[in-house]
C-alpha cells in the first residue's frame, strides 16, 4: 500500500497471509516511487510499515532457473540501494518479527524503530544459503565480531541486542511504537528540507571516501550551504 500525506510517503507491506513477504509487484511499486522521488522529490520522509502481526519474514522466491533468479536478486539489491540513497529521510517501523530480507530492508533505512516484542534475524544459512545481500552492507552498521555470527548461525535476536550492536535506532514498547515514530517524523519535518537532503547525501558519501576527500568536499558543501543561508537572510 502506497500513500502520500503532505510531505510523507508511506509504504505499508500488506501481504499478511504470507508473512508480509515482498512479492514481485511490491518490489516494482516501491522501486517506481523511489526512482520518481530521486529525480523529482515531492516528499521529505518515507515511512516503511506493515500490517498484521509481523513486519516482514522475507521475499517471494518465484524464480526456478538461473535467469529468473538473477533477475529477482538484481531487483532486490536495487531496491535496497535505491532506498538507502534516496533523498527522503526513511523511517522503518517494525511492529513484529523482521527476518531475512525484511530485517535487511529495515536496516538500510535511516531510522529503525522496533517494538520490544519483535524477533529479528537472518535465518538464510539454516536453509543452506549464505545471505550475501545482507553481508554486502551489514559490516557498515555492526562490528564484524557481532555481525558475522548473526549471518553464520541465523539465530534470532531480541531488539535490545540489535540496538546494542548498532543495527537499529530505538526499541519501543509495542503500544507506543506508532506514537514514537510519529514524533520522529515531526522532528524531521521541522528541519530545513534542502539542508536535510544535503545532510543525508554528504553523510553517506563521507562513509565511502577517505578523510582527505571528505575535507575537500566539506569545503564545497559549507560554501554552498552558507551562501544559501545568506540568500534567505536577504
Amino acid at each position: 500500500m502506497i500513500e502520500r500525506t503532505h510531505d510523507v510517503l508511506t509504504f505499508t507491506l500488506n501481504n499478511v497471509d504470507h508473512g508480509n513477504e515482498v512479492t514481485g509487484p511490491m518490489f516494482d511499486a516501491m522501486l517506481a516511487e523511489l526512482r520518481a522521488e530521486a529525480t523529482r522529490p515531492s516528499a521529505r520522509v518515507l515511512r516503511l510499515r506493515a500490517r498484521g502481526k509481523v513486519f516482514c519474514t522475507g521475499r517471494e522466491r518465484a524464480g526456478r532457473d538461473a535467469v529468473a533468479i538473477h533477475k529477482e536478486v538484481t531487483r532486490l539489491i536495487e531496491l535496497k540501494r535505491t532506498l538507502r540513497t534516496s533523498p527522503l529521510i526513511s523511517v522503518a517501523e517494525i511492529q513484529g518479527d523482521a527476518l531475512g530480507f525484511g530485517f535487511g530492508l529495515a536496516i538500510v533505512c535511516d531510522f529503525v524503530y522496533v517494538a520490544d516484542n519483535a524477533s529479528l534475524g537472518f535465518p538464510e544459512m539454516r536453509f543452506g544459503l549464505a545471505p550475501a545481500a545482507i553481508m554486502a552492507y551489514l559490516g557498515e552498521y555492526a562490528l564484524p565480531r557481532f555481525a558475522f555470527p548473526l549471518v553464520l548461525f541465523g539465530d534470532p535476536i531480541a531488539p535490545q541486542h540489535a540496538l546494542q550492536i548498532g543495527l537499529i535506532s530505538q526499541v519501543c514498547s509495542a503500544g507506543h511504537l506508532a506514537a514514537d515514530a510519529d514524533a520522529l517524523v515531526e522532528r524531521i519535518l521541522k528541519l530545513d528540507p534542502n539542508a536535510a537532503r544535503n545532510c543525508k547525501e554528504f553523510f553517506q558519501t563521507a562513509q565511502q571516501n577517505s578523510f582527505d576527500q571528505n575535507c575537500r568536499l566539506a569545503v564545497e558543501a559549507l560554501t554552498v550551504g552558507s551562501m544559501a543561508i545568506l540568500a534567505k537572510e536577504k
